[in-house]
């Protein structure tokens, strides 16, 4: 059984379309990613996935169940774009009173959630930085080893050897045949931890493609320093080259090709002072690949 199956699954607010026609699949023991900007419908799908909306048209099942039954809940860990937790409560209360909530859990297990993130339990959540609050929120969403687990922009104010820690441990659910469905913006942390990943722009859901295919079709921009005549149909003429800008000393462009080839065509007409790169963001992935399905 797929734990998330949705059928055109839509959703409108009065006249306007926030999902439209959503089909996905999540598989059991894999690491979903849930990509697209900010506004895209990310956090809608979420939303109706959890029962929290009521769907226009369409269906969905989270675990065999419809979205709001209660039955299926107890098998899933959730956390929230907008995580909020008692203030005046410490980390240890928050979490003794969510195994309560669920029948008990292993404390022990819940102990090396703890110390893998470096959460300081002790202190009132209120008293907490952005990043340990979210910390607690992780905790709680794992600790009962649920069999799906719904995560919405969780890596917020995490610093990078806390989410290096986090990707392992969706990584090692999903090693256990449990699912993770991770929504996020950002493309470099859906594609280190994610088997899968399907992108959404506009409500639409646009592609679902495996990790190492998306990988394959990411653009680059490069800007290269040099001394010396280069034209823009030297660069153009190298696979994988898009929207060239030459000016003196400096060219700019689009690339998704083979770098040895681009760095051989700009060395045989001029001297390469610098190169920088930057991965194109996902606006720009979206536009140059998928603005057809769009």
């Amino acid at each position: 059984m797929n734990p998330i199956v949705t059928q055109a699954m839509t959703k409108h607010y009065g006249k306007f379309p926030a999902l439209v026609d959503l089909d996905l699949e999540v598989r059991p023991g894999e690491v979903f990613g849930f990509l697209g900007p900010n506004g895209a419908g990310k956090s809608t799908a979420i939303r109706c996935l959890l029962g929290e909306l009521n769907l226009t048209s369409g269906t969905a099942q989270v675990l065999g169940a419809e979205p709001r039954e209660v039955g299926h809940r107890a098998r899933l860990g959730y956390v929230p774009a907008d995580l909020n937790l008692w203030p005046g409560m410490t980390g240890r209360q928050t979490l003794r009173f969510f195994a309560r909530l669920r029948g008990g859990v292993d404390r022990a297990y819940t102990d090396s959630l703890a110390e893998r993130l470096g959460a300081d339990l002790d202190k009132k959540v209120g008293d907490l930085s952005t990043g340990n609050r979210q910390k607690v929120g992780l905790i709680a969403a794992f600790m009962h080893r649920p069999q799906l687990l719904i995560l919405d922009e969780p890596n917020a104010g995490l610093d990078p050897l806390v989410q290096h820690e986090f990707w392992a441990m969706m990584r090692e659910a999903a090693d256990e045949g449990r699912s993770v469905f991770l929504s996020s913006h950002t493309l470099s942390e859906v594609e280190r931890v994610a088997d899968r990943v399907g992108i959404i722009r506009r409500g639409h859901l646009i592609a679902v493609e495996e990790v190492a295919e998306l990988r394959s079709k990411r653009m680059r921009r490069i800007e290269l320093d040099v001394d010396g005549e280069l034209s823009a149909a030297d660069l153009e003429a190298v696979p994988g080259t898009r929207d060239v800008s030459v000016l003196p000393g400096r060219a700019t462009l689009d690339f998704d090709g083979e770098i040895s080839q681009l760095l051989a065509a700009v060395t045989a007409k001029a001297h390469l002072r610098d190169l920088h790169t930057q991965e194109a963001d996902l606006e720009d992935i979206f536009l140059t690949y998928y603005k057809d399905e769009s």
